[in-house]
């Protein structure tokens, strides 16, 4: 055999896998069973935007010092697709392994000389012992799971353990689950020499942490958050944000007696969606919807209301590739200047970027409390891969004592305190941008019962004069600084600016991102780094553009669509800011970002080393 060097608990497997054959749940197992073990592992699911029929693939990153990062290159391939054959061999890096269904005689075509292969007669072996035509499907998978076990030396009690728990009140599923398992196991025992030079190790890396979706942080980060309304419309990849929130709230906000203490639309469309979103808010809820690009493109004219009547409302905003249908199934941050500056006329967002399940759930919680503050769509932008992709993170943790923040609301008592005073919806009293506001009905006849999105004075009575209008523009202008300091400050990598160069990165750029640091840093090439949160940019994005010759931009999408955003907002010189671009759908991964990084550089670092 050809072999690689031996390596534990750091490669790269993958699946090939036909939509709809029932592969997920036996390769989710299989990533399971290695985090039980107590070792990092990072899945990525590609998978067509068809419903059943097409190649799918799902990868899997262990690698024991965290880098949770997409690497380059397959260690060991599992095919059971002959549509995606030919090329899934490609991908096996020199010295790797090919496990496929040996059921039928590889072609010659498929031959490498650099590879190892391993045949398991998936098909034959699951006709033989299992009648039901739909068991032999969906067994085929759960029998190369078995034979992984053997191969990678995965504890074979932890798969029986797995098994157990998922089928627990389906007592009879257990046994023929533990049997195929063991089909593959046993096959790779009589038949191979295992396990292979990769190969999984025990250890406690994981022992306090979690696996979780991020759209299932976001929907309970809603919860928590204090959210009691949603509106959505299905698209991929939101759909389960909603769909999670529905499920906590079934478990949070039910009462004893059976009042549900909340409500869930599935509007005609997004722009239905997002305008329930905003009624309901006006009206005192705490509310959101959840969408991707194209749904957000539908929902730029109630931002642009939103904004401008000064009305709270949430928007989780999980991207996509673009633009039009783009490939709804693959990752790219590309709604980022859309967000930003969403609906015509002059307007700014407040944008929150999670990078783990942990802050979706954390940022979307206090995307209520600050879009309540500052009286304003707040968006937190997650995307595909954070979405609908298992991630290691830490638990997730609330303060129980938490109060929720919402901003400067007058109450019945309050607005009679005024006297013969005259309350004005859009009057900045303390100079911050920020007026007052009422609930409707607050109070019979004073307070706010009505809205618009034409222009008013300060007192919310309707003009077209130029003087108020301009007022009342410059006003947003003040709050969108006020902002500045609501919202989360970056993360810095440094106690102190050390190098020539910087590198910034934000959402799911930040682990290959963090990833290439350290690969260069090998190299010689030393960066500070510094990971953004949120827009508007505090002082310290600018001081850190300054303080440096040369900074990368990360990003995935073609436009480099953060850049332009520093370019607007800060006024920061075009020839310093360097985009490092990913846009062909994939994760990006430390090999490109560190390949990128060597061409661009002119020069290295000249003094001080970390």
């Amino acid at each position: 055999m050809v072999g690689l060097e031996t390596r534990v608990n750091d490669f790269v497997v993958k699946f090939a896998n036909v939509n709809g054959t029932g592969s997920a749940s036996a390769n989710l197992l299989f990533t399971k069973s290695i985090f039980r073990m107590g070792v990092y592992v990072s899945p990525k699911n590609f998978f067509p935007s068809n419903i059943q029929g097409l190649p799918t693939w799902y990868e899997v990153r262990v690698n024991e010092k965290g880098y949770l990062g997409r690497r380059d290159g397959v260690d060991l391939m599992v095919t059971v697709n002959a549509q995606s054959l030919k090329s899934d061999i490609e991908e096996v890096k020199p010295g790797g392994y090919l496990v496929y269904d040996s059921t039928k005689m590889l072609h010659s075509e498929y031959i490498r000389e650099d590879i190892n292969y391993i045949g398991i007669p998936l098909m034959e072996m699951c006709n033989k012992e299992f009648t039901d035509p739909r068991q032999r499907l969906l067994f085929k998978n759960i029998v190369y799971v078995g034979a992984l076990s053997a191969l990678l030396d995965i504890e074979f009690n932890v798969l029986e353990n797995l098994i157990s728990e998922q089928f627990a009140g389906k007592e009879k599923l257990i046994a023929p689950n533990i049997k195929a398992l063991k089909m593959g196991s046993d096959y790779i025992k009589a038949n191979y020499k295992y396990p292979l030079d990769i190969r999984v190790e025990r250890r406690n890396l994981t022992n306090n942490l979690i696996m979780m979706e991020g759209n299932a942080a976001c929907g309970l980060g809603a919860v928590y958050g204090g959210a009691t309304f949603a509106a959505w419309y299905p698209i991929t990849p939101s759909t389960s944000v909603a769909e999670a929130f529905g499920e906590y709230c079934e478990e949070f906000r039910v009462d004893k007696d059976g009042k549900h203490n909340y409500a869930i639309v599935q509007a005609e469309d997004e722009l239905a969606a997002i305008g329930m979103a905003i009624g309901a808010n006006w009206n005192g809820a705490r509310a959101f919807t959840a969408t991707s690009g194209p749904g957000l493109s539908l929902m730029n004219e109630f931002l642009g209301l939103a904004y401008y009547a000064e009305v709270p409302v949430v928007l989780i905003d999980v991207q996509r590739t673009g633009p039009s249908t783009g490939m709804p199934t693959r990752i790219q941050q590309s709604d980022v200047l859309l967000a930003a500056y969403a609906s015509h006329g002059d307007t700014k967002h407040i944008l929150l970027f999670p990078s783990t399940p942990k802050e979706c759930f954390e940022m979307t919680a206090d995307a209520f409390d600050l879009s309540e503050e500052l009286q304003t769509p707040v968006m937190v932008m997650t995307d595909l891969d954070l979405g609908m992709n298992d991630h290691v993170c830490e638990p997730l943790e609330w303060d129980a004592k938490r109060k929720y923040k919402r901003g400067k609301v007058l109450s019945a008592e309050d607005l009679d305190k005024l006297n013969s005073e005259r309350y004005g919806r859009y009057l900045d009293v303390d100079g911050d941008g920020i007026t007052y506001r009422t609930i409707p009905a607050t109070h019979p006849t004073k307070g706010a019962f009505v809205t618009r999105g034409t222009s008013r004075d300060e007192y919310a009575t309707y003009t077209e004069e130029g003087p108020p209008y301009e007022r009342n523009m410059e006003r947003l202008s003040r709050k969108f600084e006020t902002a500045k300091s609501y919202v989360p400050a970056p993360q810095f990598y440094h106690a102190e600016n050390q190098c020539d160069y910087g590198i910034i990165f934000y959402g799911t750029s930040t682990q290959s991102a963090e990833e290439a640091i350290d690969i260069l840093k090998q190299k010689g090439i030393y960066l500070d780094a510094m990971r953004i949160k949120s827009f508007p940019f505090q002082k310290s994005v600018e001081e850190f553009i300054e303080a440096h010759d040369k900074v990368f931009i990360v990003e995935q999408n073609r436009d480099a669509q953060m850049r332009s955003l520093m370019l607007v907002e800060l006024g920061s010189p075009s020839k310093k800011l360097i985009p490092v671009l990913n846009f062909d759908g994939l994760p990006i991964t430390a090999d490109l970002i560190v390949k990128e990084i060597e061409k661009k550089l002119t020069k290295k670092r000249k003094a001080n080393k970390i």
